[in-house]
């Protein structure tokens, strides 16, 4: 059970740091999300908070009300995304890819809840 909740939350916390990243460094990525209609500084505010909720799924000492908004975050952005890149008319893959990780997100979250009652039975 472990090992599932690190692999996924892994997964998910490197996809979310390559995207911070390439957000603030590749001129594709930045050109693109122009072109999707966002303004630059929600570009920045975007790979900000990924890295935020990065740092608050991996610190194993964060609350778990405090992982449940960060998750909560998480699977917004991946809608965020998939609307944007739905109404841009973007290949479908990148909704693929979206719904693939919010299934990701929601594997490591269920996981979580299930290591967190076995540690603490009510």
């Amino acid at each position: 059970m472990k090992t599932l909740y690190w692999s996924t939350t892994i997964v998910l916390a490197i996809f979310l740091l390559w995207s911070a990243y390439t957000y603030m460094f590749s001129k594709a990525t930045i050109e693109g999300v122009r072109e999707l209609g966002f303004p630059d500084h929600f570009r920045v505010q975007l790979a900000l908070l990924k890295i935020v909720a990065v740092l608050l799924l991996l610190v194993p000492q964060v609350p778990l009300q405090v992982k449940e908004w960060a998750y909560a975050g998480i699977v917004l952005f991946f809608i965020t995304a998939i609307v944007a890149h739905t109404a841009h008319k973007d290949p479908v893959i990148i909704t693929f890819i979206n719904i693939f990780f919010i299934g990701v997100t929601i594997v490591s979250n269920l996981y979580l809840h299930k290591l967190f009652n076995l540690n603490n039975p009510l």
